[in-house]
């Protein structure tokens, strides 16, 4: 696809060593940017950004290593960030999980609202002064259409599936909160020049799984679908679309589908759930600080 030229930009993408996150980082960096990629694997963060600068033809491309399930490493990874870039004109927040079974974060959260809500929130929030000193910039986050399976929306009283845990639920409302985060997130960004969007890549041939992530019926779905998934080449069209494109310049607070404008479902089109999870995410963000500091 054609990318408008990014020589001069900086961008941030989180997971950038595998799947959708490294053809986007490819994409870009290719255009021009300079790209840092985030990996919680040091030995495939470095396998990645050694590909990524060959394919790339570019030295261009930098490596920060930390796990977006631990709030602390989250924090020393924004530090890293903050250090290396004096400019951040994209963020692609684009990592995420889908575990079998309940698992809990460092810090005893449910690790895959952890990992795909709680982590980029908190980086996005760590990283949000140097993005609104770059303006105009912009925050993509990759949400899915697995969205709609939260139907009934968020249970808030319910956030860490202590009651019940089912992997594809669990996943499904933390697309919902990308989603949330998505519209909330551009509220308050209104007049900064920064803008917001989300999107559904599409059904990915991803790494999900890879580390025995999965099992059971779950697993057995994702293999027999395999041979029907996008290629990350195809999947990461519409985040490199957001990243880069002009046609989106000013736009913010959407869902993309196929790099267009889609409605979420009704539940996600919830603002004051929006406005809720954002007040309950600083909570508790701010809790797993105080506990790490105490």
């Amino acid at each position: 696809m054609d990318v408008a030229d990014m020589t001069g930009k900086t961008v941030v993408i989180t997971g950038g060593n595998s799947g959708i996150g490294k053809q986007t980082a490819l994409n870009l960096a290719r255009a021009g940017a300079r790209v840092v990629i985030t990996a919680r694997d040091a030995g495939r963060g470095q396998t990645a950004l050694s590909e990524l600068r060959s394919h790339s033809v570019s030295d261009e491309v930098e490596l920060v290593v930390f796990d977006l399930g631990d709030l602390a490493a989250v924090r020393s990874g924004a530090a890293e960030i903050l250090s290396i870039c004096d400019r951040i004109d994209v963020l692609v927040n684009n990592a995420g999980v889908v575990l079998s079974e309940r698992r809990e974060s460092a810090d005893g959260f449910e690790a895959t609202f952890a990992d795909n809500h709680l982590g980029p929130f908190l980086l996005t929030e760590l990283l949000i002064d140097r993005i609104k000193e770059s303006a105009p910039a912009r925050i993509v986050n990759v949400a899915s259409t697995a969205h709609k399976g939260a139907r009934h929306g968020l249970d808030f009283s319910d956030l860490q599936s202590t009651r019940r845990y089912r992997g594809m639920q669990a996943y499904s409302r933390s697309k919902l909160a990308n989603i949330y985060f998505t519209t909330e997130l551009a509220r308050r960004l209104e007049g900064s020049a920064v803008t917001a969007n989300c999107l559904h890549p599409g059904t990915v041939t991803t790494g999900y799984g890879r580390d025995g992530d999965t099992n059971g019926v779950l697993a057995f779905g994702l293999k027999i679908s395999a041979p029907f998934f996008l290629t990350p080449e195809k999947g990461a069209r519409t985040s490199i679309f957001l990243a880069s494109s002009p046609e989106v310049s000013g736009v913010s607070g959407k869902y993309f589908v196929k790099c267009k404008p889609r409605s979420p479902s009704k539940a996600a089109q919830d603002d004051r759930a929006a406005k809720r999870l954002w007040q309950i995410s600083e909570e508790l963000v701010s809790q797993a600080g105080a506990d790490a500091s105490g």
